[in-house]
């Protein structure tokens, strides 16, 4: 009698295209939302309009974190757009990690050794949304240099704050942190990207060398402009002004909001990512 198939095993071809649609839909989208948002930081600059708050860009940053957070339902919005998802494609993804093999030892390909930096930035993605999660929404103020909290209400001199390990300039503690965010977007992205790629043809939408090479080039495009995104937005905080950047943000508010606390740790307005 033969062995029975695993629900992995049996249901292979669904949970495969599950779970590179996930990848793209929604994490994906949102990943190029959150970059977008972030990287308001520096072309905010641009605003011209803001810059009677003192601080243009975290003016302009401060209104879309606002925004965002006017969303009605917003953590039912976080739990099945965003955590379910990205727990569903983490979890399947390090199944098929584990599982899969790749030949970079024998055959040098290229797309051997995409193969393998696939698998390695999923798993350093999972880690740093872990921690960014962790820090950020769940406030492990202990994880966090200087123990500052993030708050929406001050929204980049708080994040300049965790990044920067503190109010006063950087530290060897936030210099740490930036390099590890630097680390984390540039894993994520490169897993995007590599993954819209191989969603085609998972989806069977490339099916010629040809097709594949001319997709391949429209990924390669995409990942230049997120990873241009995503290390903007991480210096752009490491080199905040924090005490400029907290003026444009009270002048958002009406200078009604309530401020960070003296010394390095802002604990101050509503929480959230």
């Amino acid at each position: 009698m033969g062995q029975s198939e695993s629900f992995l095993d049996k249901h292979y071809y669904l949970l495969r295209r599950l779970h590179s649609l996930s990848g793209i839909v929604p994490i994906g989208a949102f990943l190029i939302a959150h970059l977008t948002t972030n990287s308001t930081i520096l072309w905010g600059h641009l605003d011209s309009r803001k810059r009677v708050h003192g601080h243009s860009a975290a003016a302009a940053f401060q209104e879309e974190v606002n925004w965002i957070h006017s969303l009605p339902a917003l953590i039912l919005i976080e739990i099945f757009v965003l955590w379910l998802p990205i727990a569903f494609h983490a979890g399947l993804g390090v199944v098929y990690a584990i599982s899969g093999k790749s030949n970079t030892s024998r055959y040098a390909y290229q797309a051997n050794y995409r193969y393998w930096l696939q698998r390695m930035t999923g798993y350093i993605g999972i880690l740093f949304i872990f921690y960014h999660i962790a820090t950020l929404r769940w406030h492990w103020t202990f994880l966090v240099p200087g123990g500052t909290e993030w708050s929406a209400t001050f929204a980049a001199s708080t994040l300049g704050a965790v990044l920067q390990g503190g109010t006063q300039g950087m530290t060897l503690g936030g210099a740490i942190v930036t390099v590890g965010y630097m680390v984390g977007v540039t894993a994520l992205v490169f897993h995007f990207a590599n993954g819209l790629w191989t969603a085609a043809i998972t989806w069977g939408v490339t099916q010629s060398r040809m097709a594949m090479r001319r997709w391949g080039q429209v990924c390669t495009a995409i990942g230049a402009g997120l990873m241009l995104m995503a290390w903007g937005a991480v210096i752009g905080f490491a080199t905040l002004d924090i005490r400029r950047a907290e003026s444009a943000e009270r002048s958002v508010h009406g200078g009604h909001a309530e401020g960070m606390h003296a010394g390095e740790t802002a604990t101050v307005g509503q929480s959230g990512e």
